[in-house]
Parts: C-alpha cells; structure tokens; sequence
C-alpha cells in the first residue's frame, strides 16, 4: 500500500477486522471491512470501490486466524486460506466482471518440494500436484487453481518467495533459529527461494501498472539449499550452528510437508520477471537482506 500510494495511486484495502481500519487510513488507503468468503461482501467492496484493478493477497496464516503453524497437520492451520484461494478467488473474479474491472493480480507460493534435483522451475513448467507428498497437495490443488481462474480471465499471477523483512512472518523462526530449535533436516538438500517484502511489493506495483497478464515468479537472483541459508542466518542472529537432524527421527514432529520443504524443495528463477516487467530486487540475494535485516 505504501507504494502504491507513493506512485499516485488511489487505494481502497480491506481488512476482516474494523480494529484495523485505523492502521491502513495511516498507510493512505481508505478502509473497508470485507469477507472474501462472502460473495455479497466482495461484491458489495468492489462496486463502491470502483476500482481500476484488484489486487488480491488474501491469507488466513496468521495465527488470530489459523491458530499456532502445524505442518503436521496442513489441512487444518491452511484450511480457511484454501477456501480463500478458491471461493475467495471466485467471488472477487465474478465482482470484478460485474463491476467491469478488467486487470486481477493475485498472489500464489514459489515453493515446490519434490524432485530438487530438476534445477530451476520457470513458469512454463506444470508443476502437477500428484508429484507432492499427500498432505502438500492439500496446500497445492488451490494455488493450482488460482493460477488456473486468474491467468484465464486475463489477470497476473504472482508467485511469491519466501518472505522475510519486518512483518514478514519470519520473527518467530528468528527465535527459533536463536535457541537452535531449528534443525537441518537430513542434509539440508531442499531448495528456499526468498524475496524481501520490498521486493514482493515493487513487483507487485509493477504488474498492476503495466497491466501484467499470466504467471511471474517473484523471487531473488539466489536461490539456495536450506545446508547454505540456514548457518549464515544463525550467524547473523548470533546464534550457535543449527544442530542436524536425521530426516527419520523428525518425521513424527514435522510432517512430511515439513521434511518434504526442508530436502526437497526447487529452486525458481526470475528471469520472466525481470525480462517482461523490469522488475529488479533491491535485494538481489538473500545474503545482503538476512545481514541488514538480521546482523
């Protein structure tokens, strides 16, 4: 939102909560409250909004919405965010054709962890969800279709990295990385494409500007294995050198979502990005973020 009303740009946001409205005036956006899981709700938003374009980045991950982060257990702390991807999805493409909004840009997930040793995906590769352990698909089949709905109605599909930077999400796994509770699974084989929330969002002012159509992996120039990103983070952090579990023994307590990310995760490439929307990262790699950010 910064950004965008940095650029000009005249923004309605909308929030689940009236607490938050307050918060997003700050930022220069007008505030609404909206269910996405409610057809009226969205219809009601978009048509008083009247907007140009909408940018969906609808999630229920946090933990006032999907309760304290389970990868065991994926169909539960990720079940409201799947309906959003779908139904929300849905209602805000029926809004927009409604209402005549003819550009979408909504977000997806650079993360695919099966088959790490097939190098770089790029966004012509299908990425069929039978290729992930069971409980990943539940994650992935939604994203599939936003994908799907999105880019057949003319609209941008961001696939965003792994976020870090303030707000992003990732101050619990700091601690966590500072009383070395979190491990190296197996070798640390698996693959994490990260971004900046910075970055995430000057691509995303960029494919709303430029009325970007079709799919964009947002992501920083270096992909790495989690045996490479992880040590430089404890280092940042101060922390000891993260222990190293073998993948057998954490299976109970991380799921096979979780080992699956943590050894078999592919690295995604950005060349689209910054060939077709000029996009390029402040944060070119991780190494520069996690040191201003972290050190």
């Amino acid at each position: 939102m910064p950004q965008l009303v940095a650029r000009g740009h005249q923004v309605t946001a909308t929030t689940t909560s009236v607490g938050k409205l307050g918060l997003l005036e700050q930022l220069g956006a007008e505030g609404v409250v909206m269910d996405g899981l409610d057809a009226v709700s969205v219809g009601e938003a978009v048509a008083a909004a009247g907007p140009d374009a909408i940018v969906s980045q609808m999630t229920a991950l946090s933990v006032a919405h999907a309760g304290k982060s389970n990868f065991r257990h994926p169909e539960r702390f990720g079940a409201l965010t799947n309906r959003l991807r779908t139904e929300g999805t849905n209602h805000l493409l029926a809004a927009a054709e409604a209402t005549g909004v003819s550009h979408v840009v909504v977000q997806s997930v650079a993360t695919w962890p099966a088959h790490h040793e097939r190098g770089l995906v790029t966004e012509e590769e299908p990425l069929p969800p039978q290729e992930l352990p069971a409980k990943m698909r539940i994650m992935a089949e939604p994203l599939h279709h936003v994908e799907d709905v999105v880019i057949k109605a003319g609209g941008a599909v961001l696939r965003y990295g792994a976020f870090y930077g303030p707000g992003g999400g990732i101050e619990d796994q700091i601690e966590l990385v500072r009383r070395r509770r979190l491990p190296m699974i197996g070798a640390g084989t698996g693959f994490f494409s990260w971004v900046h929330l910075d970055d995430a969002a000057s691509a995303t002012v960029l494919a709303v500007e430029q009325r970007a159509k079709g799919l964009f992996n947002i992501v920083d120039d270096e992909p790495a294995p989690v045996s490479e990103w992880l040590p430089y983070l404890s280092r940042c952090v101060g922390a000891k050198r993260p222990l190293r579990i073998p993948t057998w023994l954490v299976r109970p307590l991380a799921g096979e979502m979780g080992v699956a990310i943590m050894t078999e995760g592919r690295p995604f490439s950005n060349a689209k990005a910054k060939r077709e929307l000029g996009w390029e990262p402040r944060y070119p790699s991780w190494r520069l973020g996690f040191k201003e950010e972290f050190a």
